[in-house]
């Protein structure tokens, strides 16, 4: 079944779906490109592991309210009972998550030569203070300084965007384009909810000409196999944050529309 929106389904930023559909965007970028940029090219995915701090309530468990210690010396039996009190208090535990990240790369065959990075953006990457954020602002200004293209897809509407010098059109999503040849420019293509997801063109090397990544038909295949109409709710309302009433109410209507 598909998404009941023309483009960028809201309710996959949900963080119980979105590094599954993170993953399989990548995946399906990787295969949509291959068939046309081989045997010169190759995509390829390269994964980056950070981690993410979760807390943990103590109390999610159910334990007794006391526990039962029972003396056994070696060849008797007993039948005394020692009851041991409970902690006096509870408290959190933050755990560290790993979290894999996967960049799809563009090489040339033969050298291996880096040509394009095509960055999907995660929450962490767009978390001040996290590790993620300043690794792959770190990653950006690297790529940026260097002979390699850059594509930065945001299809989250949370969080910090990675900077930019100039003003875009607000939008709650965004496409980048830094192509090594034009830089300090960039393209931009703001998305809006409404707006069917672009069809991109991705630089290679001189003199081979740009090839096309349809986002949207990606998007609608990772949909499709993901099965993810069956695990979201759509009589609730989308992940944060939240959204105009003006934009809500196109969102419900597209929702009735298909009969969620």
């Amino acid at each position: 079944m598909p998404s009941p929106f023309p483009g960028m389904d809201p309710y996959i930023e949900d963080p119980e779906i979105w590094g599954d559909f993170h993953s399989n965007l990548a995946t399906e970028i990787q295969a949509q490109l291959n068939p046309i940029i081989q045997p010169r090219y190759v995509a390829r995915l390269i994964p980056r592991v950070t981690y993410d701090i979760v807390e943990v309530a103590q109390t999610r468990g159910v334990r007794p309210d006391v526990g039962v210690w029972q003396a056994q010396p070696p060849g008797k039996s007993s039948t005394t009972h020692i009851a041991i009190p409970p902690a006096p208090a509870e408290s959190l535990v933050t755990l560290e998550l790993p979290l894999r990240l996967l960049t799809v790369e563009i090489h040339q065959t033969g050298t291996l030569e880096l040509v394009t990075a095509i960055e999907i953006l995660s929450p962490v990457n767009k978390r001040p203070g996290h590790e993620a954020h300043r690794e792959y602002l770190r990653k950006r200004r690297e790529l940026l300084r260097s002979s390699v293209h850059l594509m930065e897809i945001d299809l989250l509407r949370g969080g910090t965007r990675p900077p930019l010098e100039r003003p875009v059109p607000e939008a709650p999503y965004y496409v980048l384009l830094g192509r090594a040849d034009r830089r300090p420019h960039v393209a931009v293509w703001p998305i809006q909810i409404q707006d069917a997801l672009p069809l991109l063109p991705v630089p290679l090397l001189e003199p081979d000409p740009d090839v096309p990544l349809d986002l949207g038909v990606a998007v609608a295949a990772v949909y499709e196999r993901g099965g993810y109409a069956s695990l979201i709710d759509y009589h609730q309302p989308p992940p944060p944050p939240p959204f105009s009433d003006e934009e809500a109410a196109w969102l419900m209507a597209q929702v009735q529309a298909t009969g969620r």
